[in-house]
């Protein structure tokens, strides 16, 4: 990324970023901060730069030092760094007080290798490179929250871009490479959109890529649709989530992926209080607990502690209703329903083509109703829409909301 990119991307983040502050949460922001919309400083000067690379004693990668020429350091580089370094601020970690995560990964690697002999001949564990990595690195970033931002001296591709390393005490994770700092820059960006959420162009290209999504996968479309809606949740796009869900369930391994997707997040109320929660998740949230091992994640107990309080009286309704004696799962209007009771109640070798017929009469419930996945809370119907069934039923396009009214 040059200068002509970098500019208008760190403008972006300022405004963003100042749009998403917390003002009962965040420390205040520099009054220039605020003056200008800008968390950066002045550019540096190709004089700053090859000072900074004279006492490093290596020319800098492409894309730190376009970056410097706009803005020599920065304030707030995502949830968790609250400065990056100017030119004559970088410094090779080792000679740094943060060399202190040097140390612990050699203490580390000394306690690994005693474990090592006495396993007479195992290999080498990732930490030792781990170690050898931080040992050679430059620190990126001046303060964090019990994290640092690096890069890799010794592991440079063709652009002469130097692998990125981000790595925080609390991850429960090693050091996490990227292929450069700029890409490290869109990881931090992506990480402030998915935590924060704040309002800007950003959020606004997010949520009508899902929405162009969503349509594509209601013609049929599969693979490209499930692409944008990964993406989107990286920035903290919730429908995506939703849309994605449904799908996904279809395609296999339904259990763990309404288990993951519902474990209880405040930012759910609006799928929660909506009608596809109430027809089609719930009695899912429901077979899911029915089946769930005593250690697998159970989101449906979690809900009825933590949900708001009309959700909770809603699973309640809802559990007591499929105790009686008869009950019935519904699968949507009318006419569907009957259809779908038709193959449940008379299984045989015609059933999957049954089904198919049946979802000629598939209606969604709202906006974010993409497929009939309440089908999969039936245990017959469960079995029979296998991963290249639920493919199938993917790729048959359906009708949107306003063309089933």
């Amino acid at each position: 990324m040059d200068r002509e990119m970098w500019r208008p991307f760190l403008e972006q983040w300022s405004g963003e970023w100042i749009a998403g502050r917390d003002p009962d949460r965040d420390a205040p922001l520099d009054e220039e901060v605020v003056r200008d919309a800008w968390l950066g400083f002045g550019p540096a000067s190709e004089a700053e730069l090859a000072a900074a690379e004279a006492r490093l004693g290596r020319r800098l990668p492409p894309s730190l030092r376009e970056f410097l020429l706009v803005t020599n350091g920065w304030r707030d580089a995502g949830n968790f760094i609250y400065r990056l370094a100017g030119t004559t601020e970088l410094d090779w970690l080792r000679d740094t007080d943060d060399r202190t995560w040097i140390d612990a990964w050699e203490d580390l690697v000394e306690d690994e290798d005693e474990d090592d002999e006495e396993e007479n001949g195992v290999e080498e564990d990732p930490t030792a490179h781990e170690a050898r990595v931080l040992a050679r690195s430059l620190r990126l970033s001046l303060e964090g929250d019990a994290a640092v931002m690096l890069l890799d001296p010794e592991d440079v591709d063709e652009q002469g871009e130097w692998a990125a390393y981000w790595l925080a005490s609390w991850s429960g994770r090693g050091p996490e490479r990227c292929n450069s700092f700029v890409d490290l820059m869109q990881r931090q960006w992506m990480s402030f959109h998915a935590l924060r959420r704040p309002p800007g162009a950003t959020r606004d290209h997010w949520d009508a890529e899902v929405e162009r999504a969503r349509q594509e996968a209601l013609t049929g479309e599969v693979d490209a649709p499930l692409e944008v809606f990964a993406r989107a949740h990286a920035f903290g796009r919730d429908r995506a989530d939703v849309l994605s869900l449904q799908m996904k369930m279809l395609l296999g391994d339904w259990r763990r992926h309404i288990a993951g997707t519902l474990w209880y997040r405040p930012h759910l109320d609006d799928l929660l209080l909506g009608p596809l929660f109430a027809t089609e998740l719930l009695p899912l949230l429901l077979r899911h607990d029915q089946l769930a091992a005593p250690h697998d994640l159970r989101p449906l107990p979690r809900l009825k502690e933590h949900a708001p309080e009309p959700v909770r009286a809603l699973i309640a309704d809802y559990e007591a209703r499929a105790a009686e004696p008869g009950f019935r799962l519904s699968f949507g209007a009318p006419d569907f329903d009957a259809a779908v009771h038709t193959v449940t109640d008379r299984p045989g070798d015609d059933a999957w083509p049954d089904l198919l017929t049946a979802l000629q009469l598939w209606r969604p419930v709202d906006d974010d109703h993409i497929a009939p996945v309440s089908l999969l809370a039936d245990p017959i119907l469960a079995q029979l829409i296998t991963p290249d069934r639920g493919r199938q039923i993917l790729t048959t396009p359906r009708p949107r909301p306003r063309e089933s009214r």
